[in-house]
């Protein structure tokens, strides 16, 4: 009785409506992480402009979701919030979250998401319902707002989720276009892992000097929960080494990244052999044959997933016990969201890094960049 008590006094003190605090506990959040902590009395107190920098898997939803709910006006049927996230599966996610937020609110809030993959005319239809929240990917948006099915002129909040991601899929152009059709008036909330020079000009277009920034873990831009190591092999020895290492973690789940789409396939064919549940995840997949993947895996009924960067984007997968670098990322920002997949909510996870002899350079540079130890190990 103690222990709920002390729950519910701890996002009680930071604002948080009764009804949300119930849907939170039966949720099985406990405490406020830090972004959470940091970030919701700000949001909730103030009409502000809003930079928070967090690793994934720190509980941000919650940090912009609580006070975004908390201050939306159920009797307005208009759209007054926009969620901007990279992918169809975060997407997904974040609806799926709000909606478990509101379950005890005595007032309904409407949440759509708008993503590719899906049939735009079932969105279409969907959108002609009052619609509080629209969460989307910037592509889909788009083409809705070219096709003039979405006003957007009266949003009083946008929220621009893993916006780092966003850059690096390419949609700073779409990201701009929709800004540009949102009020000067409104309040922009922005998320990111880091804040690359794309993102910075954003911050300096359309968010205010004054805008609160909350920084977390400003030392170590990779979530501290993390151990990173790294073994030192030969192109030919890789695929040996996997197989050394998902046999010493037969009970482990993860992600291993390749750089490319026929590397994936590739080291797919050659685990399925050996007799280990894999399945890929790359561009090229069409979108029903990456649900069904997605869905065996979050369920628990495959191992290991490969995949690409692009393809992993926005996956959340809760007890993944490692990610492991088939190569070296091509940018060091991508490093972060990779390692980022494990140890989620303030479990712990191992990041594994594959390296050639000539690699160790960029090893030492990202020891640098990111405020990270890394540690050799040998199987």
């Amino acid at each position: 009785m103690q222990s709920e008590i002390n729950i519910m006094a701890s996002f009680k003190h930071l604002g948080v409506a009764p009804e949300f605090i119930q849907a939170l506990k039966e949720l099985g959040i406990k405490h406020p992480s830090e972004i959470q902590e940091k970030a919701i009395p700000v949001l909730l107190k103030t009409k502000t402009d809003f930079i928070g920098l967090a690793q994934t898997g720190t509980g941000k939803t919650a940090a912009f979701g609580l006070p975004m709910l908390q201050n939306i006006d159920p009797k307005l049927s208009h759209v007054q919030t926009l969620i901007l996230a990279p992918t169809r599966e975060l997407v997904q996610q974040i609806k799926k979250q709000l909606f478990k937020f509101t379950k005890y609110g005595e007032s309904k809030i409407f949440v759509e998401g708008v993503y590719g993959g899906e049939k735009i005319d079932i969105q279409i239809q969907n959108l002609k319902r009052t619609t509080h929240v629209i969460v989307a990917t910037p592509g889909r948006l788009n083409d809705l707002l070219d096709r003039k099915i979405i006003d957007i002129r009266k949003v009083n909040t946008v929220i621009l989720d893993e916006a780092d991601e966003m850059l690096s899929m390419g949609f700073k152009d779409a990201l701009t276009k929709i800004l540009d059709h949102t009020p000067k008036s409104k309040n922009t909330w922005l998320f990111s892992a880091t804040i690359p020079s794309g993102i910075q000009q954003i911050i300096e277009h359309y968010m205010s000097p004054q805008a609160v920034r909350v920084v977390i873990n400003k030392n170590e831009l990779v979530n501290a929960n993390i151990s990173h190591t790294y073994i030192t092999t030969t192109i030919d020895q890789k695929q040996n080494v996997i197989l050394s290492l998902l046999e010493a973690r037969p009970d482990d789940r993860g992600i291993i990244f390749c750089r490319t789409k026929a590397g994936t396939k590739t080291l797919t064919e050659f685990l399925k052999e050996e007799g280990f549940s894999v399945e890929a995840l790359e561009g090229d997949m069409q979108q029903r044959d990456r649900e069904k993947v997605m869905r065996a895996f979050k369920k628990g009924n495959l191992q290991v997933l490969i995949s690409t960067d692009v393809s992993a984007r926005g996956i959340d997968v809760s007890d993944l016990a490692f990610v492991l670098h088939h190569q070296l990322p091509e940018h060091i920002e991508y490093y972060t969201h990779r390692s980022g997949r494990t140890a989620r909510a303030g479990k712990t996870g191992q990041s594994i890094a594959l390296i050639l002899g000539s690699e160790l350079k960029r090893i030492h540079e990202m020891n640098k960049e990111l405020g990270i130890k890394f540690k050799e190990i040998s199987i």
